[in-house]
């Protein structure tokens, strides 16, 4: 495999449109969530719901967070 500096230099000799194509799939390689941390947050989101419903979880005005995270 080649060292990230010989890649470098591969992709500054790219013509500026292949370059922001690669820059585009390194990004998008980047932005995917894996699948299992995906899952795991969908099944944490629904199980806070259904807490909050049962009236297990209180809810937090989004006003009182800001305040209360103001830098």
């Amino acid at each position: 495999m080649e060292s990230v500096d010989q890649l470098a230099k591969k992709a500054i000799e790219l013509k500026p449109v292949e370059r922001i194509r690669l820059v585009e799939a390194i990004l998008y390689s980047l932005d995917k969530p894996a699948e299992h941390f995906e899952r795991g947050w969908i099944a944490e989101s629904e199980a806070r719901y259904e807490a909050y419903k049962r009236g297990e979880l209180e809810a937090i005005d989004w006003d009182e967070i800001k305040t209360r995270y103001k830098r």
